[in-house]
């Protein structure tokens, strides 16, 4: 497989990072990486967990998770990491707030350059999750942070007694549109579909709430506005109907993409550049391997994730164990 290494000659250009040999290396700090740093902690690896611009990634910014277990009344996403976090520095993990720029898996120790150092790695777990997919409509880029959002628990304060739209018909959809209710005067969900992907328990709180209602089989096709978002362009995917629908507020929330750029040209990916990995959560290089969302485009739950984590970690002792009993 051709190499590809990622040029930022602007990061690295005549500046002299200090080199660091660890003996795993974990990318990312959302529940699979915070899960795979506690399990490999617990080994004595002292692994170094580069946890990128976001520590905990997308469930940091979730106003609640109520389906991990040992929380019977929910628990707040950066509550939720924060524990996670606190217990994988008890067993001795080391949290880098830095993130990886450029990476070479063509040779054992993988390298790893950040904005601060240079890693050589005996092993590695890729755990950078995904990111939210745009609608990539007219209006959306230059109305971001001025009434476009992808993150209700950031920004629903700024819609107090404000009209809102959700475009999505999944259960983050639904999630934060019940959130959203709690700041804004109405929220209406547009689903490009004839029914809601969502499960039963979210379908029917929603269908519940006074607050919450819904146009489907429509489209987002442009956002209106100058400085605000004003208004939306809808379209019915059935008759084919164009109309205006006025609002202050619009959060999208129609899916992931990995955050696996990275990788491209180093690790074997699928067609929507999920990496591909075995039922070990090992990738198409020996020693490097992958939990969570950056191979996951099916369950995308907190528990899978975590759970890919630590299996990932327990891999990767073995792979280190196995290097150790070879070589003596």
């Amino acid at each position: 497989m051709e190499i590809k290494l990622t040029n930022f000659s602007s990061v690295s250009s005549g500046v002299t990072l200090p080199k660091k040999n660890v003996k795993l290396l974990i990318i990312g700090s959302g529940p699979a990486g915070l899960s795979a740093a506690l399990y490999a902690a617990r080994a004595d690896l002292k692994p170094v967990v580069l946890t990128g611009t976001e520590m905990g990634g997308q469930v940091s910014l979730t106003y609640i998770v109520e389906n991990y277990p040992g929380f019977p009344e929910g628990i707040g996403g950066a509550e939720l990491i924060e524990k996670f976090k606190q217990q994988a520095e008890h067993f001795g993990a080391v949290f880098e707030f830095d993130s990886a720029v450029e990476v070479n898996l063509s040779k054992s120790p993988f390298y790893v350059r950040t904005y601060q150092n240079e890693y050589f790695a005996e092993a590695m777990i890729i755990a950078t999750g995904a990111s939210a997919v745009h609608l990539n409509v007219p209006g959306e880029t230059e109305l971001t942070g001025r009434g476009v959002s992808y993150c209700a628990t950031c920004d629903g304060w700024f819609f107090k007694e404000k009209d809102v739209i959700v475009v999505g018909g999944g259960d983050s959809a639904l999630e934060e549109s019940l959130f959203l209710t709690r700041y804004a005067k109405s929220v209406t969900i547009i689903h490009r579909r004839d029914s809601l992907r969502a499960g039963a328990i979210l379908k029917n709180r929603a269908a519940a709430n006074p607050k919450i209602h819904f146009i489907m089989n429509s489209i987002v096709t442009n956002i209106l506005g100058e400085d605000a978002v004003k208004s939306v362009k809808l379209k019915n995917v059935v008759n084919g109907e164009i109309f205006d629908h006025p609002t202050d507020g619009v959060f999208i929330f129609i899916g992931h993409t990995p955050n696996t750029q990275l990788f491209e040209g180093q690790l074997e990916m699928d067609d929507r550049k999920y990496i591909r990995i075995n039922h070990l959560m090992q990738s198409s290089v020996p020693g490097v391997y992958v939990a969570g969302e950056a191979a996951d485009p099916h369950f995308r739950q907190v528990i899978t994730s975590a759970g890919m984590g630590a299996a990932a970690a327990m891999q990767a002792i073995h792979f280190l164990q196995d290097r150790v009993e070879i070589s003596s």
